[in-house]
């Protein structure tokens, strides 16, 4: 997992992998802030039944997840047709993959091995560990991790579903 990306605690403007006008990390915190009474005039993360950045983030945390958002370029991978939101999950890797809509999802997903999170016939071309693939809705998610533990609570935490409207 050998990275030249920088980890950052979960922040605002580095590269946004969801749809144009989804909530920054820093909107999704100032909700959170907003429910609890904390802040006022705060943004709230969208309840569309999909996934957004700020949702994930809120569900990992919810899940007893430590996440940092890694700065910089995401990587283009093969089979995605959107860029990833990575994050660093203690020793663990996680590239995040928001969709516009669930079809488009799906059509990126039908020329995927699952298993390998690469297009059909492809090397793993994943660092380090075997990659646990994980899709709810309009998300797909890669998890690199040698803890099969780990790997359970975040697709438990990802297949619990989409926020609901």
């Amino acid at each position: 997992m050998a990275s030249s990306s920088t980890p950052a605690t979960v922040a605002v403007g580095s590269v946004s992998a969801a749809p144009a006008g989804a909530p920054t990390t820093a909107e999704a915190k100032a909700g959170a802030e907003a429910k609890a009474g904390t802040s006022s005039a705060a943004p709230v993360c969208p309840r569309t039944g999909q996934w957004a950045l700020c949702s994930v983030e809120r569900r990992l945390v919810q899940s007893g997840f430590v996440i940092k958002r890694l700065e910089g370029a995401p990587p283009r991978r093969a089979g995605f047709s959107v860029l990833p939101a990575v994050y660093s999950l203690g020793r663990s890797r996680l590239e995040v993959f928001i969709y516009p809509n669930e079809a488009t999802l799906a059509a990126d997903v039908a020329k995927i091995d699952t298993v390998s999170a690469a297009p059909h016939g492809a090397k793993n071309p994943w660092p380090f560990f075997s990659p646990t693939f994980v899709r709810s809705a309009n998300l797909a998610a890669v998890f690199l991790t040698d803890n099969a533990t780990q790997a359970e609570r975040l697709t438990l935490a990802i297949t619990a579903g989409a926020p609901q409207p």
